[in-house]
């Protein structure tokens, strides 16, 4: 077993789930905290001491010529994961920063230039809603009150949240200061898609990443009694509901090169013998052409009002989080390709950090093969001498960088 994946085999047991498979880690929850417990002992085994700043990025330094953290190269992914996730969506990028800085000393670079190695929280936006949420504070992307307000599925509020898990609320919100240590950012990330299986390649370069964006539609109805209300009489918003699911598949597929997903539906209250009162669907949609994304959420809105009130229905439309298409810088991305001059490169419709932050800094992305081409998912995975590949690859950027 590589090295890399060794260091993933310590956590293999971390946050699995029962019910769905594979792994449930929301951010500041037991699994993702044991997750930041394993990841502070590894940077301690190394010599680097971990710092949270106020809005939960986790930061540490390789700084060994003690310059001003300034101009800094870092690099680093996240902890959390979607519900029933797969092992390697951000476990494998934070398992390969640690992984180089072992390869860069082995190979005896003293960096002249710091280091830094960073997680960043609910970068899957699966507790709150809005992903990249530490990205998005630290480069005020959001507002701190939006982020402040924003609920779990329990009803508990980010804001309650993160002070129990040791965060001041008061101290959340864009950060100049941090952003000034970053020079360059550069994230490893598992591929979430099949680009690399069909290059036959183990490593690729980004190219950037498709807007997206994650919409909330509630369509209220009138709630009753599922035995005693006749067919005729309801105003069934559920029914309402799964015709907008429908419609955004249709709608979507009239828009070439879109991804359009309700991946998440409910009900409430949720009896089984129960009309529903009211539904809440989340859609996420797709598109490299921010004005056809703009387009396709349009055309689903106004399909779903026309749905629901053949129901008896209303419905509400609320934009929850948009990032338009970020191209990466190119000359970070034309150097990485000099370093790896085998590495395709490679878009890719999922988010990341990395497009958050690169509105503020040079960023770039390594993908990591992933054989089955399934992301968020436990059939996710990465084999044992990809995984090491992409620990070197990383550990060749960065030792240029810092060069």
């Amino acid at each position: 077993m590589s090295e890399t994946s060794q260091l993933l085999a310590a956590i293999a047991d971390t946050g699995r789930d029962p019910v769905r498979g594979g792994y449930s880690r929301p951010v500041f929850a037991a699994a993702e905290r044991e997750l930041l417990d394993w990841y502070v002992a590894e940077l301690d085994r190394r010599g680097l001491g971990a710092e949270t700043d106020r809005n939960g990025v986790v930061w540490a330094w390789w700084n060994p010529a003690g310059v001003p953290l300034q101009d800094t190269v870092v690099t680093g992914s996240h902890l959390d994961s979607v519900p029933g996730g797969g092992a390697f969506d951000g476990p494998l990028g934070v398992a390969s920063a640690l992984r180089a800085v072992d390869l860069l000393r082995e190979r005896g670079v003293v960096p002249a230039r710091p280091l830094g190695l960073a997680v960043f929280p609910e970068e899957e936006g699966s507790r709150f809603g809005v992903a990249c949420l530490g990205s998005r504070l630290l480069t005020g992307a959001i507002t701190p009150e939006r982020a402040l307000g924003l609920t779990d599925p329990d009803g508990n509020t980010f804001a309650d949240v993160a002070r129990a898990a040791g965060l001041d609320p008061a101290g959340f919100g864009r950060d100049d200061e941090a952003l000034a240590r970053v020079g360059t950012f550069v994230e490893l990330h598992v591929e979430q898609g099949r680009g690399l299986v069909d290059l036959g390649a183990p490593v690729a370069v980004a190219g950037s990443v498709i807007g997206h964006g994650r919409w909330r539609f509630t369509v209220h109805g009138q709630g009753n009694h599922a035995g005693t209300t006749l067919l005729e009489d309801r105003r069934d918003p559920l029914l309402a509901a799964a015709r907008v699911v429908v419609a955004a598949r249709e709608v979507a597929a009239a828009h070439p090169g879109t991804r359009a997903t309700v991946g998440r539906l409910q009900p409430v209250p949720g009896g089984t013998n129960v009309i529903a009162s009211r539904v809440d669907l989340w859609l996420d949609v797709r598109h490299p052409e921010d004005a056809v994304t703009a387009a396709v959420v349009a055309e689903v809105s106004r399909r779903a009002v026309e749905l629901a009130a053949a129901e008896g229905c209303t419905v509400q439309v609320r934009e929850e989080s948009l990032s338009p298409t970020v191209a990466f810088d190119a000359g970070l991305a034309r150097r990485l390709s000099g370093v790896l001059p085998t590495a395709p490169r490679l878009d890719t419709g999922a988010g990341h950090d990395a497009g958050v932050l690169a509105g503020r800094v040079p960023s770039a992305m390594l993908f990591t093969r992933n054989p089955t081409g399934v992301s968020h998912s436990p059939e996710e995975f990465c084999t044992d001498d990809d995984a090491e590949l992409g620990s070197v690859a990383l550990a060749d950027v960065l030792q240029d960088l810092l060069g």
